[in-house]
């Protein structure tokens, strides 16, 4: 393993980290929340939407999403933001940081596969807390309870088998 990768693996955060930061901060800005439902940003957004939390868009090709209010950037929120959950490549992390800082976020979230290093420490020493390559739902699902099998509770319980359709 190299010093990159040990130094990666520094943010992806402890289970007590981890489930204090989703138990403490209740209000999520999504920076790449999409409208379309099957990609990634909307699946975990509407899932941490419909744990109670508060999710707040950004994405200047939107007006709305999720029944909310979408925003340009972070600093048009009119509300204080706990975490900013980041759906955007690495090489577009450091004036989404910049705004995070300005606006007092708690914690900088970046999604799996969101790996930037310099971003991390920059925000870590801005005094956010930092959690890297981790996605938010499956955390949420996995320390509080919303995981089954396949990773996704449906809420559905049946005891019917399901019917294959052969050709």
């Amino acid at each position: 393993m190299n010093a990159e990768t040990r130094a990666a693996e520094d943010y992806l955060g402890d289970i007590p980290t981890l489930r204090r930061i989703l138990g403490e901060m209740h209000t999520i800005a999504v920076v790449g929340l999409s409208q379309n439902w099957h990609r990634p940003s909307n699946f975990a957004a509407k899932y941490m939407q419909e744990h109670g939390y508060r999710i707040i868009p950004v994405n200047p090709m939107y007006d709305e999403v999720l029944g909310e209010t979408c925003y340009p950037n972070l600093s048009a929120i009119p509300e204080p933001v706990d975490i900013v959950d980041c759906f955007r490549k690495p090489a577009d992390l450091p004036p989404i940081l910049d705004e995070a800082i300005a606006i007092g976020a708690k914690c900088l979230w970046l999604q799996l596969g969101v790996i930037n290093l310099e971003v991390a420490a920059a925000a870590e020493a801005a005094g956010l807390e930092v959690v890297m390559d981790r996605c938010i739902k499956i955390e949420h699902a996995r320390l509080f309870g919303g995981l089954n099998f396949v990773g996704v509770n449906t809420r559905v319980i049946s005891s019917k088998r399901m019917k294959v359709i052969q050709n």
